[in-house]
């Protein structure tokens, strides 16, 4: 069976496919700041915090990483519903992701905290710096270079999951995709051209964030004073 692709709906549809992408763009940026911040505070805690603090920041980050992330935004838009919490499809959205990525990154933060030697804190200590001066002089700097990777590949992997809002919604990418399709019939050309967005947006993130990431880092080399 020869199949005729046939791409004339992106003219029909250009406007709402352009909103598409420009909610899933506003999605990603406004969940990977704050869920950064989010994570990093975690991760200190977690790693320097009272017992009772590290618990409860364990119990949160093992909650999240271990269950679905479309059961939380479930949760968090029927669920505080039914409790009387009203939040509309975007906030909730938001919500959602921020929470995901503040988890993950937490883990990943933490293991960039403890990859940095030793010897530097201690001879940090030695020269009478105080706590905040060791954490944004040398701890954070050094822990975000050392798992800026992982760090990208977790935002490009929170971009990619703002699809999943579509089923509360949202008419992000994905949603604009299936409106599309079950008004052309044309499920295979529109998810193909879905799928190439993505693609070009996962690809422009992680431009952007090299490009800023290797910027920073410079930087902070110059400014960083050896001990």
């Amino acid at each position: 069976m020869d199949y005729v692709f046939d791409f004339s709906f992106l003219e029909s549809f250009r406007s709402e496919i352009i909103n598409g992408v420009r909610l899933t763009v506003m999605l990603t940026v406004v969940s990977i700041l704050p869920g950064f911040a989010l994570g990093t505070a975690c991760a200190v805690g977690r790693l320097y915090g009272p017992r009772w603090l590290q618990t409860a920041i364990t119990i949160y980050i093992e909650a999240i990483r271990n269950t679905p992330l479309i059961i939380q935004v479930f949760w968090l838009f029927f669920g505080l519903t039914v409790l009387g919490a009203r939040i509309g499809p975007f906030n909730a959205a938001v919500i959602a992701l921020v929470i995901n990525t503040g988890a993950y990154s937490a883990e990943i933060m933490r293991a960039g905290f403890q990859a940095i030697p030793k010897g530097q804190l201690e001879a940090a200590n030695c020269l009478a710096m105080t706590r905040r001066q060791i954490f944004w002089n040398i701890q954070l700097p050094q822990a975000a270079e050392l798992v800026y990777p992982a760090l990208v590949s977790q935002f490009i992997l929170m971009m990619l999951a703002t699809s999943i809002m579509s089923q509360i919604s949202v008419e992000e990418l994905t949603g604009v995709g299936y409106q599309v399709q079950s008004i052309t019939f044309r499920g295979f050309d529109v998810y193909l051209v879905i799928a190439v967005l993505y693609l070009a947006l996962a690809t422009m993130l992680r431009l952007c964030l090299h490009g800023a990431a290797q910027l920073a880092f410079t930087r902070l080399r110059k400014l960083r004073t050896p001990l």
